[in-house]
């Protein structure tokens, strides 16, 4: 079964309200071991037309490249576009949800125009007081969640080169932190970097058991 398109329905519901600027939110790098978690926010314009984001959909279900290449006309159109994150340490003090929506208020205040509601996937911000509806699956629904979540994974994306490059021997480049097999061979080699998450329990119980060795 084909998957559903990203629309401006729930904008809609927004704009018949007159609350006119709408962003639309989204976060990636929840579920990964290293690494920040990034939120992208998003709002268009009423007037933005469909076709001029037509390749825009849910960034998991977009390779590398298409979402690349989406950034540009995103940004173009949108009225406004940012992304705001939380580091591996905040992530480890406040905890992964918390941390999520940490990113998603600077993300929020880095757009430089104060948006009038919000969707957002899946979570709320109860820190705003602002309309707002938690979409499951927002960005497979939202356009504007979609947009966000393309700006969100690109610039996670390019964070993590980064860091493989700061970083060299956990190949963050290839895996952008999540637990793969590669990962775990690189924990098991290396050790625990200063970008992994330690409450996280595949680093944690990592960390444990090397503990549990050397006593």
């Amino acid at each position: 079964m084909a998957e559903p398109v990203p629309s401006l329905k729930f904008e809609k519901q927004f704009w018949s309200r007159e609350l006119t600027r709408v962003a639309g939110l989204d976060e990636v790098g929840r579920g990964a071991w290293a690494g920040p978690v990034v939120a992208g926010a998003v709002i268009l314009p009423r007037d933005v037309a469909r076709r001029a984001l037509a390749g825009v959909h849910d960034s998991k279900l977009l390779t590398p490249a298409q979402r690349e290449e989406l950034v540009a006309p995103i940004r173009a159109h949108a009225l406004a576009c940012a992304t705001g994150l939380a580091t591996c340490d905040e992530i480890d003090t406040l905890g992964i949800v918390p941390a999520t929506r940490l990113a998603m208020m600077r993300a929020l205040d880095a757009l430089g125009i104060a948006p009038d509601a919000l969707l957002i996937d899946a979570l709320n911000l109860p820190a705003r007081v602002l309309p707002q509806n938690a979409i499951i699956r927002g960005d497979q629904q939202s356009l504007s969640i979609a947009c966000a979540s393309i700006l969100a994974k690109t610039t996670r994306d390019q964070l993590m080169r980064d860091l493989d490059a700061q970083i060299p021997g956990y190949a963050f480049a290839q895996h952008k932190g999540y637990g793969t097999a590669q990962h775990r061979a690189a924990l098991k080699a290396r050790g625990v970097s200063r970008e992994h998450r330690r409450t996280f329990a595949p680093v944690k119980n990592w960390r444990q058991s090397n503990a549990d060795e050397r006593e």
